[in-house]
């Protein structure tokens, strides 16, 4: 009650009187708001609360022209004072003094956590963000004593804490407005900054599994290589290998899965399981050596895909040829053959041998484009007609 009556005297005492900010007395129109608003209604008291709360908003935003320019429009500062006068005019009490001391205290906390809490662009720790200020401040002052940029001893030596904490705030103030990515380095069309900033290679991850696969894959067969490398690398449709080939497309998608399922278990098992060669897969395309007798001249005839599963079979039908020439010329048909591998290169140099002893002639006819061009670097195109 003390301090009510004080504040009543004051008020008669200074009819009229001003405050420093020009407005009408604020602690005598708080004073008054507070009498009226004790038997009040509900209504009538929130009628009250909105006369103070306007007549009190040129003082809040008096406050807030403090804190104009330091990287916040004043139009969201102005509306963060408005916010603590809201609750300085509900938390009043005419028992603990002078509203006008209690509101300055109560905006100008709002304001300064609105600028702790909301406007640093990465989360600083209170503590940083306090010492910032302290060490801002104090270089302004030092900067103008000195005429020259303190240095971090003199401002921890000012402010009385360690240099370290000096040069920590510091880097930490550059976290309230931190530069855009996308600030142009020059003029128009130059590079932006986070161009410049380094990131990590999502690549090197997978140089291992790379390193492995390529390993692993030389371990298939030529037929197998072939197939993944035109559908992951030729972006070939399982019909157009299937044309390639020279065999069905389902025949290409039961190899395509047996060879990546072999892939997978390989990667995953440190010791590669065993490759299942044509004695294990029923579904593949025979291969056979058909030699007839035609206009004086013996024609062995090749369907199918020559590997190193089927490379012996092979060998035995062409020395066969070879056996029953005598003085005639040995054709050896290779239309029908989509695929020839490393062992079907072998047999087709020891066939060339063999009919050199023999003192045979040896042509190979009618290889299809794939098949030509690996005789032809193999060393076997003077056998191609």
């Amino acid at each position: 009650m003390f301090a009510r009556d004080v504040m009543r005297a004051r008020q008669q005492e200074l009819p009229g009187q001003k405050t420093s900010d020009g407005l009408d007395d604020l602690d005598a129109a708080a004073l008054a708001y507070a009498e009226k608003a004790e038997g009040a209604t509900e209504s009538a008291r929130a009628a009250l609360r909105e006369e103070l709360t306007r007549m009190c908003l040129p003082f809040a935003g008096r406050l807030a022209r403090r804190y104009r320019g330091r990287g916040e429009s004043f139009e969201d500062i102005e509306q963060v004072a408005r916010l603590g006068l809201v609750k300085a005019v509900d938390r009043y009490d005419p028992e603990r003094g002078s509203f006008t001391a209690y509101a300055v205290i109560t905006i100008s906390g709002e304001i300064k956590r609105h600028f702790r809490d909301k406007t640093w662009g990465v989360h600083v720790p209170r503590r940083l963000q306090d010492l910032s200020l302290e060490v801002g401040h104090a270089m302004m002052v030092m900067t103008s004593m000195l005429s020259r940029t303190p240095t971090a001893a003199e401002i921890a030596e000012r402010l009385d804490v360690d240099v370290d904490a000096v040069l920590e705030a510091m880097e930490s103030s550059a976290g309230y407005a931190p530069s855009s990515l996308n600030a142009p380095m020059g003029g128009e069309g130059a590079a932006e900054f986070g161009d410049l900033i380094g990131d990590l290679d999502g690549d090197l991850e997978l140089v291992d599994d790379k390193v492995t696969v390529a390993d692993l894959l030389m371990r298939l067969p030529v037929r197998e290589r072939r197939m993944l490398a035109l559908r992951f690398y030729g972006n070939r449709t399982q019909a157009e290998i299937a044309a390639e080939l020279g065999i069905s497309q389902m025949h290409v998608s039961r190899l395509l899965t047996r060879a990546l399922t072999w892939l997978r278990e390989a990667m995953l098992s440190d010791t590669p399981p065993r490759w299942e060669g044509a004695e294990a897969r029923p579904e593949r395309s025979p291969m056979e050596v058909l030699t007839t007798r035609e206009g004086g001249m013996v024609i062995a005839r090749v369907r199918g895909e020559v590997d190193r599963d089927t490379a012996e079979r092979l060998r035995l039908g062409l020395r066969r040829a070879i056996s029953l020439a005598g003085d005639s010329p040995v054709v050896v048909d290779l239309s029908g053959v989509p695929l020839l591998d490393a062992a079907g290169i072998a047999v087709l140099v020891d066939a060339a041998s063999a009919a050199s002893v023999a003192d045979v002639r040896l042509r190979l006819a009618g290889a299809q484009p794939y098949v030509s061009g690996i005789l032809t670097v193999t060393g076997l195109a003077n056998l191609m007609e």
